[in-house]
């Protein structure tokens, strides 16, 4: 029940890190991350996108929330790829689980189209960031 909290903005960063085999990440670099799918970053990016917008559907007991800004970010590093997701809202509620779920169902997409290359690709270290409005901040 969020009917006595005041409207806020709200904003939360998460991010998490796809690993890849040495072989692997090579050969997707030199791919310039695109496989026999197409673009790997760009269709991570849409589908976290889509599930950030999805996610009081995902996560039960989450509220359903007006979203004003939705950003992903994949950025290569040392064998992997690092992912983060940037939720906005002016709301009763926060968007921490937006922002996780953008992280989760983008690292999950760079794995289907990897997987192919590979099965030893680990996701890890998903977590919140950084959290703004309501009660609390947070900030890792």
């Amino acid at each position: 029940d969020v009917s006595n909290k005041e409207v806020s903005p709200r904003l939360a960063i998460a991010s998490g890190k796809v690993l890849f085999p040495e072989s692997v990440f090579k050969i997707l670099s030199e791919q310039q991350f695109s496989g026999k799918k197409g673009s790997i970053l760009q269709t991570a990016i849409i589908a976290g996108i889509q599930a950030v917008k999805k996610t009081s559907e995902l996560i039960p007991l989450c509220h359903q929330i007006n979203l004003t800004k939705v950003h992903i970010d994949i950025e290569p590093a040392n064998n992997e790829l690092l992912v983060c997701c940037t939720v906005k809202c002016t709301e009763k509620t926060g968007v921490e689980m937006e922002a996780l779920t953008g992280v989760s169902v983008a690292a999950l997409t760079i794995y289907d189209m990897c997987k192919a290359l590979s099965q030893d690709i680990v996701i890890s270290d998903i977590q919140l960031e950084k959290k703004t409005g309501g009660k609390n901040d947070f900030e890792r």
